[in-house]
């Protein structure tokens, strides 16, 4: 009895589905209130209000999805909004430590207060050291500085006379030269010369030796003397200095700690600041020496004044609210910033004015979004990443002396304690491989946020397709859609998305087509983009990738690659496979053959013997063997050797989609019924032979009909799909076209017996309550076939046994 093959067969009008543009009620995109944000994510939408509300530790996020799907501009919507209610963050400067020099100090201070420090300090600084100069060059200060040292020259010269009166009564005068103060003998008020003094007898010399060495006392006496004036005048000189710049500094310190004095540690180190200026007034006060020798002095001026400068690490005074950062090139220096050198003379050198913030620094109190792939691809800026968000600080190092490599830094500059929420954006692939092999992660990010590649096909989306174009044409100064063009948006992204009651939710490649339709559009001189603009644009994307294509359909009509869609054979059959060039997916029929005999080995897979065939499609080459079991061995053991393969391929083969193709083939060489070649299958099957849907139908389903175009329609070929399937048909035009005309069939089946019947043109046949399958069905040829072949394999091992056991009887008699 034939089983009903036309109530398998698939009307040209379940072969895709067509958007009325009636639906929209305005005459273009113009009209239409233009999308703000994204659409059909409403799982991701949620995932991420609960994410960013979450204040606890280790919740920061990880926006999981296809590129394209509008991940980062819903992160940017809901940070921005979630922004606005959390208040800006304190500004942070670096400035010199005059406690530790080596370790600048990380001073906080209320947004904007940073930079008015900065301000004010240099303000005040400036005009300190100016005011300073002209006080030291002041007559008055010059006044009271002389007579210091007028007092100081007084005293000495007193001294001095009264060290040459006592001399005098020993019998000397005192000489002052370069070298210092010496004593001279004298003989009758006159200074004694070197010849009265040899004529002299050893007495009278021995005495003049001896007052001399009573004067060298008194001398070294008054020397000591003069060495504690000496010193008292350089005390009161400081003082007065001291006591000057401090009547100079006062005023401005004086002001500056009204207004910063309330922030301890900005307190303190304002106070360490006076008093450094006033231990280092030899800077100020020494005049400028222009000798080429002296850059050494000159560079440590510069450096000292260096010290009283703010480095304003961080400035939040231009922000309103919560800072939202995005680091699209997230290297070790951009996120956690860097100590930089300069060159003097030769020589390197930096300090904590060459402190350089990363976008961690920037981001923080706010939000730090982040693309996952740029931060793996530097292992040693992940794992920095991951103690930064748990230690909840940040210290700016070099990655050299990070990894423990080398240290040419001479700074340490104090850490400074981090509140921030990171957000990864990256494909699913890297989420679950992160959290499979790093703990850390699991701990860190605990907010998964799931972006769909698809959304439901209802009237409130489709109007979101037209709300979307409009916010592309306002936003990219486009041409604005009609009704008909929007509504063939809406069918391509129901294509994209390979299913009719659904929409692709990868906008940036509907984007695309909108940019791509304008242009054609502007090229026609239109007024608005049109349905054919739009289709006009797919058609070209579709040409400019299909090269490769092209090339392989060229080959199968020249019979280089051989594909029959005529007439009928034997254990051969056209299976469908997809290929994915890039961003271009097509399909092509390919030659699946089967060969049976008589044997033991079972079936075979020759893509598997030669390590062509994939872990998948090995499976389902294996599931054949339960089929063929339950199906033909229950009364009997299964004796057969087969061998299946894809004839031409010469490149690795993946997935169970051709399984429903090889057991037909090999079914059709079993039985000896020669099937139609001008049917195309595709479809997984399982152990109870039912038909399981497959991956790319339509690519499929076109790229078979473009062969058969090629090679001549005669109403005789067509596609055997899965039932399953029906819902993801979003065919072309030309295929509904010869389907409608009865040029090209596709039929959708649930069993595999229903494809027999289309294949074979024969009953499949159905086992009766003995076991027994109907004659003249193509299970009954099967049937038979094996059962011969296990009939004829008992004979001959019956036959082959016989000698063996009489060798057996005969040794057992000799040992007897």
């Amino acid at each position: 009895m034939y089983l009903n093959t036309d109530k398998c067969k698939v009307k040209a009008k379940d072969l895709n589905t067509k958007c009325d543009p009636s639906i929209f009620k305005f005459a273009s995109t113009a009209e239409v209130k233009p999308l703000k944000g994204i659409i059909g994510q409403d799982r991701a939408v949620h995932s991420l209000e609960f994410g960013l509300d979450m204040e606890n530790e280790g919740y920061n996020i990880y926006l999981s999805g296809a590129f394209g799907t509008g991940k980062t501009t819903l992160a940017r919507d809901m940070l921005e909004k979630k922004a606005r209610r959390r208040k800006v963050p304190p500004d942070w400067c670096y400035v010199y430590n005059f406690k530790q020099p080596d370790c600048p100090q990380a001073l906080e201070l209320p947004p904007g207060l940073g930079k008015e420090l900065k301000e004010d300090l240099a303000e005040s600084m400036d005009l300190l050291i100016k005011q300073m100069v002209k006080s030291f060059e002041s007559h008055e200060y010059d006044f009271k500085k002389s007579s210091i040292l007028n007092s100081f020259v007084e005293e000495t010269n007193q001294m001095y006379l009264k060290l040459e009166e006592e001399s005098r009564t020993y019998g000397f005068t005192i000489s002052r030269n370069a070298n210092g103060v010496t004593s001279i003998p004298l003989k009758n008020g006159e200074v004694l010369s070197q010849d009265d003094f040899m004529a002299m007898s050893e007495d009278e010399r021995q005495e003049i030796l001896k007052r001399s060495a009573f004067v060298q006392e008194k001398i070294n006496e008054s020397f000591r003397q003069y060495k504690e004036l000496e010193k008292s005048v350089k005390e009161k000189i400081k003082a007065l200095e001291q006591e000057t710049a401090r009547e100079i500094t006062l005023p401005y310190f004086t002001k500056l700690l009204k207004k910063y004095g309330k922030f301890p540690a900005v307190k303190d180190y304002l106070q360490d600041m006076q008093q450094d200026v006033l231990n280092n007034l030899e800077m100020f006060t020494a005049e400028e020496d222009s000798n080429a020798m002296n850059f050494l002095r000159r560079m440590d001026k510069k450096s000292l004044l260096r010290r009283y400068q703010v480095n304003h690490l961080v400035d939040s005074s231009g922000l309103k609210n919560a800072p939202v950062v995005y680091e699209t090139n997230p290297n070790y220096s951009n996120l956690f910033g860097q100590v930089e050198f300069e060159s003097e003379f030769g020589i390197l050198s930096t300090d904590f004015m060459k402190i350089k913030p990363g976008a961690v620094h920037r981001a923080n109190g706010g939000y730090l979004v982040l693309h996952v792939y740029d931060i793996l691809k530097n292992y040693y800026v992940w794992d920095n990443l991951k103690r930064v968000i748990k230690n909840k600080e940040i210290r700016v190092e070099s990655l050299t002396k990070n990894l423990g490599i080398g240290n040419s830094e001479t700074l340490q500059p104090d850490k400074i304690p981090v509140n921030i929420k990171v957000i990864l954006i990256g494909e699913p692939i890297y989420y679950y491989l992160l959290y499979t092999h790093d703990e850390e992660f699991q701990e860190l990010f605990k907010v998964k946020v799931d972006f769909d590649v698809e959304m439901d096909r209802t009237r409130m989306h489709i109007k979101d397709y037209a709300r979307m174009i409009s916010s592309v044409c306002e936003s990219e100064g486009l041409l604005h859609f009609d009704p008909a063009a929007v509504a063939r948006v809406v069918d391509y992204g129901s294509r994209m998305a390979e299913n009719q009651r659904k929409l692709t939710t990868l906008f940036n490649k509907l984007v695309e087509i909108i940019y791509e339709a304008n242009r054609w559009a502007r090229l026609s001189k239109a007024e608005l983009v049109t349905a054919e603009h739009v289709q006009k644009a797919i058609a070209e994307k579709y040409y400019r990738a299909a090269m490769i294509e092209e090339k392989i359909q060229e080959s199968i009509r020249d019979d280089t690659l051989m594909i029959n869609v005529h007439g009928k054979k034997t254990g051969e059959l056209n299976g469908l496979a997809v290929y994915m060039l890039g961003d271009h997916m097509f399909g092509r029929p390919v030659r699946i053959t089967a060969k049976t005999f008589m044997g033991e080995k079972g079936l075979v897979n020759i893509e598997r013997e030669i390590h062509m065939s994939g872990s998948i499609h090995s499976k389902g080459v294996l599931t054949l063997n339960g089929y063929i079991g339950a199906q033909y061995a229950q009364d009997k053991p299964l004796s057969l050797s087969a061998s299946l393969t894809f004839e031409q391929s010469y490149s690795g083969i993946e997935g169970d989609s051709a399984s429903s193709a090889e057991l037909y083939a090999l079914l059709s060489s079993l039985s000896g019924v020669p099937f139609k070649q001008g049917i195309a299958v595709t479809g997984s099957v399982n152990q109870n032979g039912e038909i399981q849907p497959v991956g790319g139908i339509n690519e499929k389903i076109e790229g078979f009909f473009r062969i058969c175009q090629q090679k001549g329609l005669d109403g005789e070929q067509g596609c055997i799909i899965p039932k399953q399937n029906l819902a993801q048909l979003m065919l072309s035009d030309d295929v509904i076209e010869a389907v409608n005309s009865g040029e090209f069939t596709i039929w959708a089946v649930e069993y595999v017996d229903e494809g027999l019947e289309i294949l074979s043109g024969i009953p499949a046949g159905k086992r009766d309550y003995k076991g027994e399958y109907p004659p003249d069905t193509l299970h009954f040829l099967v049937n038979e076939k094996l059962a011969g072949w296990n009939r004829k394999g008992q004979r001959t091992l019956i036959r082959d046994k016989i000698p063996t056991q009489s060798r057996d009887v005969l040794a057992r008699r000799r040992r007897r």
